[in-house]
């Protein structure tokens, strides 16, 4: 989310609880007549909460096409405060975070996102570009280990990578089941609730919808679009994420040290000032309730009155294959 008279949020269906979403509009500091962006609108429930108060107006975005689609009737209700639309995040002027795939997706077998519904290896946010099948069958042992172990975090990255690899190699991988299955045969979770297979789910689909990527894009928009006194909330749901946003809000918020063997060069001035010390989470009720929000971290921000850094964002970023190299076969 963001705010200066300008901010974001995201959230809507009955299906779709919105993770924090009561502190992450509430550090948004919404007021009457300002204006909103829920940069992944999902299914309006920050949204929701931010239209609560009288005359605020927000922007809604989602890569999305079918929740963008799904939101018409919140549109209508809004009378006027809410315009939607289907883009990237990363091209957004404002903005109110809740990073990665929301309940509604997750909860749609045909979308591919699930190891639950059984559906077509999809995985793709936008359904434009190589799907989840496509990385399966055209990546190699080495390949798989470094997106399963860096974006999944998972300890048998290679033992997972080698089952994917000599599966495929036998027969296609083109459902959700099928790849789970091969998944859990290698991997023996010792906590019941959390399946064998989540954390390679995770990996492909960060991996697939260039998330992570995404998101650094969209946090250095942020800062060169934010008035003074716009706020930046951040609502992300895994470590690298988290990371990114960590470490993108401490070099913004402090200056840089300046050089000695230069010192004429004047140092850049902080241009957020961090408003969560600490990174808030759910309490044990919302976790109980929503067990998705288990993993959730909330940071929010406040712009200050001085110019942008560098908008170079690959510090940021762990190194991966890229997609272009996979679909093309090479090593």
């Amino acid at each position: 989310m963001t705010g200066s008279d300008s901010h974001a949020v995201a959230g809507g269906l009955a299906r779709h609880i919105p993770v924090l979403g009561r502190r992450a509009v509430a550090w948004l500091n919404v007021r009457d007549g300002g204006l909103y962006v829920d940069a992944t609108f999902g299914a309006g429930g920050y949204t929701k909460i931010i239209l609560e108060t009288a005359g605020a107006r927000v922007i809604g975005i989602d890569r999305d096409q079918r929740a963008i689609a799904l939101g018409a009737d919140l549109v209508e209700a809004a009378a006027g405060r809410l315009d939607l639309v289907e883009d990237k995040f990363s091209n957004i002027e404002a903005i109110v975070f809740d990073v990665g795939v929301s309940s509604m997706q997750l909860d749609e077998a045909a979308r591919g996102f699930s190891f639950r519904l059984d559906g077509p290896l999809d995985m793709r946010m936008s359904r434009v570009g190589p799907s989840a099948a496509d990385i399966v069958a055209r990546a190699g042992e080495r390949e798989l280990t470094a997106i399963i172990a860096t974006l999944g975090e998972e300890r048998h990255a290679r033992a997972v990578a080698r089952a994917i690899t000599k599966a495929g190699g036998e027969a296609a991988i083109e459902t959700t089941h099928a790849l789970a299955e091969i998944v859990a045969r290698v991997v023996h979770s010792r906590d019941s609730t959390i399946h064998p297979a989540t954390r390679t789910f995770q990996a492909l689909r960060i991996f697939i919808n260039d998330e992570l990527s995404e998101l650094a894009r969209a946090l250095a928009a942020t800062e060169r679009v934010l008035k003074p006194g716009g706020r930046l909330v951040v609502v992300a749901f895994h470590s690298l994420e988290d990371r990114i946003v960590k470490t993108f809000l401490a070099e913004r918020s402090r200056a840089p040290a300046g050089s000695r063997h230069r010192p004429e060069l004047k140092a850049a001035a902080p241009s957020f000032r961090i408003l969560t010390k600490r990174p808030e989470t759910p309490d044990d009720a919302e976790t109980a309730a929503n067990p998705r929000a288990r993993s959730a971290k909330l940071r929010a921000a406040e712009r200050i009155d001085s110019g942008a850094r560098s908008s170079n964002i690959e510090h940021l970023l762990p190194r991966l294959p890229l997609v272009a190299d996979i679909m093309r076969g090479r090593p």
